[in-house]
Parts: structure tokens; C-alpha cells; sequence
């Protein structure tokens, strides 16, 4: 399928599509320098919620990578504004490094709970605190609800099932509101002032970053690096605009549109 002529923008998955941790997908320095000498927009969007926006950057700086932080759209973000606009005092599942991005935020008598990845607070204790608290009426948000993501040693497990757990127990369905949620590609899109059809993703999560960005009208170029699986673009309909063998060919597939 096409891309089309007329792309301004390119919305790019961080994790499993350009790193994995401290590893670089091969490649993938050289097809950003030659994707920014192109015309087209660049924002980072990402729902890595392990680690702050600032220590994701660093990260990304110290393995290579020339971005700016302000390029960088992360679903911890979304899960503040989001807290911010509800007034919420949360009960914070999120690790220690992403509790970062929630400074300055009360969690005095919380009436919320927002999930993340969280290894450490997935336990009985905490996940029975947070059930209680969605029984008596706390709000129950999810930055997202991925069933994985890609580590060096392998797949893990996301915050998803941690998610549905609590919504199974509760009978309480979850607010979501890092990707594939609409609100969060529409808030990316807008500060680079581009409408959908003129942009296209980037990403290894078919439902996540495909099937998500396809939903608002986005073209959708999936990566077979990170948490892909073999079959991936078969489960979704309408299936990705476009799949390439890493970030490398998706660029070279976009670059070559333009031309």
C-alpha cells in the first residue's frame, strides 16, 4: 500500500523500534540522521512508563541518539495532564524513576489509581490496596494497557494484565491514556500541527502503535524488531499500511515515497 505524497510528519516508537534498554536496533542511528534531513516533522512517542521522561532521555543520548527532549511524547505525560485536568490524588503504581514525572502531585487520601509498569508494587499487598480503593469509588487509570514489551533477556510482562486483573475484580473498566487511546496521537500530532492523514507511524506494537495511529486516519509502518511476533500484521484489519524488516526500511520505505 501506498504512503502517500503528501506526508509532514513521522511519529516514532521509542522502545523495540530504535532501543531495546542501551541497545541500538542496527541501523537505526544512520536512518534517523537521514530521516531528519528530509522535510518531514519528527516526534517521539512512546509509552515506556519504567523510567522518567528525563531518564529516558539520557538514556537515548548516551547510546547515540541526537533528540532533544522536548521531541519526546511519553504517556507518563499524558497521565499527568490527564490527573491534572481530573483532579485527581492518585495512588501511584509506577516505578520509582517515574514517580518523577508526577512531582508536585497530591496523593494525600487518593481517589484514583493510575497503573504503569511497576514491577515492584505488583505484589499482593499493593495490588489489594489499589482494588479496595476502586471498590470505594477511586478512579482507575491506565497509562496503558500493553500485555508485554521487549527486554534484553527477552519478552516481559506489561502493565495490561495487572490492569484487567483490577477491572476483572472490580467490575470496573480502566481509563486509558497513553497509546492506542485516539487523545494520545491527537495531542502528538497537534503540537507538530499536523492533521492525521498526513502522518504516518512508526512501531514494533501492532494494536499499541498500528492499529492506534490507523484508527484516526494515520498511516501505519510496522517494525519486525522489539516485541513483534511472526503474523503480528495479520491481526489487526485493516492490516499496517506498511511492514518493514526494522526502523532502517520503514525510513527508506517513507524516504522513497517522497521522492
Amino acid at each position: 500500500m501506498s504512503l502517500g505524497s503528501k506526508l509532514k510528519a513521522v511519529l516514532v516508537d521509542l522502545s523495540g523500534t530504535i532501543h531495546i534498554d542501551d541497545f541500538v536496533i542496527p541501523g537505526a542511528l544512520e536512518a534517523l540522521e537521514r530521516l531528519r534531513k528530509s522535510h518531514l516533522k519528527i516526534k517521539f512517542v512512546t509509552n515506556t512508563t519504567k523510567e522518567s521522561k528525563n531518564t529516558l532521555h539520557q538514556r537515548l543520548t548516551r547510546i547515540g541518539f541526537k533528540i532533544c527532549q522536548e521531541e519526546i511524547f511519553t504517556s507518563l505525560t499524558a497521565a499527568r495532564n490527564y490527573v491534572e485536568k481530573q483532579n485527581a490524588r492518585p495512588m501511584l503504581l509506577l516505578s520509582e524513576d517515574a514517580l518523577r514525572d508526577f512531582s508536585g502531585i497530591s496523593t494525600d487520601n487518593p481517589n484514583a489509581v493510575v497503573v504503569g509498569l511497576a514491577p515492584e508494587s505488583f505484589n499482593f499487598g499493593t495490588l489489594n490496596k489499589a482494588f479496595r480503593l476502586v471498590l470505594d469509588g477511586a478512579s482507575l487509570i491506565a497509562i496503558h494497557k500493553a500485555k508485554y514489551y521487549k527486554r534484553p533477556d527477552g519478552l516481559a510482562l506489561g502493565p495490561g494484565p495487572f490492569v484487567q486483573g483490577l477491572e476483572y475484580a472490580t467490575g470496573v473498566t480502566a481509563t486509558v491514556v497513553g497509546k492506542p487511546e485516539r487523545a494520545f496521537f491527537t495531542e502528538a500530532l497537534v503540537s507538530l500541527g499536523c492533521q492525521p492523514e498526513d502522518a504516518v507511524m512508526i512501531g514494533d506494537d501492532v494494536t499499541g502503535d498500528i492499529e492506534g495511529a490507523q484508527k484516526i486516519g494515520m498511516k501505519g509502518i510496522l517494525v519486525k524488531t522489539g516485541k513483534y511476533r511472526d503474523g503480528d500484521e495479520r491481526k489487526i484489519d485493516p492490516p499496517p499500511s506498511c511492514v518493514a524488516e526494522n526502523f532502517a526500511s520503514a525510513v527508506d520505505l517513507i524516504l522513497k515515497e517522497g521522492t
